[in-house]
């Protein structure tokens, strides 16, 4: 196993983190909860939101890396309770704004007891965190045995990876782009063998399989043939080849 990084090195990464997207959340809500034409961030989000709701509906639900609470606040309606975690002050000033239950904090250093919640779930934010074993095992502590850890993963196995490895960097503000961030990829092969101690892999979904770009979805009738395909592939063998690999972590 690596040896974590030194302590002034983690606390660099924590600080660079929070400080992209405290920037990120003025505008962080421009293409999504029904603002994007073409609806390509919306379909990333329903697919993420109901593949939790199979282990969050009725349960006890925290989002690790809530951001400003959008899919937080869907999950609130299917779930018994919902909590919210963030390291972004900028972010969570966005989720109070929606009344959500939400808490600052790292994704390492989880500020919540053991065997707390009945499923975990993070999305868009696992491939941002260098020490992603320490993460990962930080959502299994907090999960209640036999409970739910649902993670997301940016996978080098799609066309999504090849976009953004080799492709431009995306603008979050007219001065910053994504490489001011630490960014992660791992393949699902590869995440069988982050899978914690103590946890299993029992589902996954593939998100954005056959999506090129998100403009391709604003193009009339491509669009909505994009949006059936991936519905119809998200829990297919082909999920393995989806931009965002979600894997369903069993606690046992």
């Amino acid at each position: 196993m690596q040896a974590p990084p030194p302590s002034g090195d983690h606390d660099q990464h924590l600080e660079a983190t929070r400080a992209y997207y405290d920037e990120f959340s003025h505008r962080y809500d421009d293409r999504r909860g029904g603002r994007d034409p073409g609806g390509y961030h919306d379909l990333v989000d329903d697919l993420e939101v109901d593949f939790l709701s199979r282990w969050g509906a009725g349960a006890d639900v925290l989002e690790v890396g809530c951001g400003t609470g959008l899919l937080l606040d869907r999950i609130a309606a299917f779930a018994r309770s919902a909590r919210g975690v963030d390291l972004s002050p900028g972010m969570l000033a966005k989720a109070r704004e929606r009344g959500l239950d939400v808490i600052e904090g790292s994704a390492t250093s989880l500020p919540f007891p053991d065997e707390s919640f009945d499923a975990v779930c993070s999305f868009k934010v696992l491939a941002h965190v260098r020490e992603i074993h320490r993460a990962l095992a930080e959502m299994v502590r907090v999960t209640r045995r036999h409970g739910v850890v649902v993670a997301e993963f940016y996978n080098p196995w799609s066309l999504r990876g090849l976009v953004k490895r080799f492709g431009p960097a995306g603008q979050i503000s007219h001065s910053t782009d994504e490489r001011a961030v630490f960014t992660r990829f791992d393949s699902p092969w590869r995440v069988r063998r982050l899978v914690p101690r103590g946890a299993r892999i029992i589902a996954a979904r593939g998100v954005r399989i056959v999506t090129p770009a998100a403009a391709a979805m604003r193009i009339p009738v491509v669009g909505s043939m994009l949006r059936r395909a991936e519905w119809a592939l998200a829990d297919s063998p082909l999920g393995a080849l989806g931009g965002f690999w979600i894997a369903a972590l069993q606690k046992t």
